[in-house]
């Protein structure tokens, strides 16, 4: 599959990723999971490139989850240190990619607080796409500040429960600078969201793929672009309603 096969016209807006493998990749090989998550690192480049060349506005990657914290203390560890390799100025200057982070980062090692802090300082002029990188993530944990924030405004008056809208409750989303996901891949032949933007995924198209994180490639971020081409996106109406044109 290469980029001339696909429609520039009907690009979804926002493709989510859970990266899902590095570990497994890594011990098919007899190596230490770390390897894998090292791996995973160069395609997370390769994609947001791939992603910002065919004009992707913006790509969210499932990146630590706040369920991530129990596995074992080297991995974490080894997983904080690779957030910090990752954060490379030079392909996002050379992608016009803003970074923009989901997620309670105040748990999270203050050497990666401190580089996520500098390169979104150094990225947010861009516009040409925004990578969002959920770090401590639960879509759970989200839901319950924003119900939170809800609450604080009914409690000052400044909500009234009978006119509460979801576009109300999205306001209050971690992700409320940016369109749900129009597509989401899911790597690893597991298939499930895993507390992943559970909100904004009601009506996301999935695309479930076996191979690893580390061996998806270009080639199969298109294949799943063009999945999401072949689609018809009803949003609740009848096929027919949504193939006629529009006058």
């Amino acid at each position: 599959m290469t980029q001339t096969a696909l429609d520039k016209y009907n690009l979804p807006q926002h493709v989510a990723i859970i990266m899902d493998g590095n570990g497994r990749w890594a011990k098919q090989r007899g190596l230490n999971r770390s390897f894998g998550h090292q791996k995973g690192v160069e395609t997370v480049r390769n994609i947001t490139t791939a992603a910002s060349n065919l004009g992707i506005k913006y790509l969210t990657l499932y990146t630590f989850s706040t369920e991530n914290w129990n596995r074992p203390d080297a991995e974490v560890a080894a997983l904080m240190a690779l957030i910090v390799e990752s954060m490379e100025e030079e392909i996002f200057v050379k992608n016009q990619v803003r970074l923009r982070i989901i997620g309670d980062v105040t748990r999270l090692p203050q050497e990666v607080q401190k580089a996520i802090l500098t390169l979104q300082q150094h990225t947010a002029h861009f516009t040409h796409m925004t990578c969002v990188l959920a770090l401590n993530y639960s879509a759970r944990w989200e839901m319950v500040n924003a119900t939170k924030r809800l609450l604080q405004q009914h409690s000052e008056g400044l909500l009234d429960a009978d006119t509460l809208t979801s576009d109300d409750i999205a306001a209050q989303l971690s992700t409320s600078f940016m369109p749900d996901p129009d597509l989401l891949i899911r790597t690893g032949g597991e298939q499930r969201l895993s507390n992943f933007l559970l909100w904004q995924c009601a009506y996301t198209e999935f695309y479930f793929t076996d191979k690893y994180w580390p061996d998806f490639d270009e080639s199969d971020f298109h294949e799943a672009i063009a999945a999401y081409q072949r689609r018809q996106r009803r949003f609740g109406k009848t096929g027919e309603q949504v193939s006629q044109p529009t006058i």
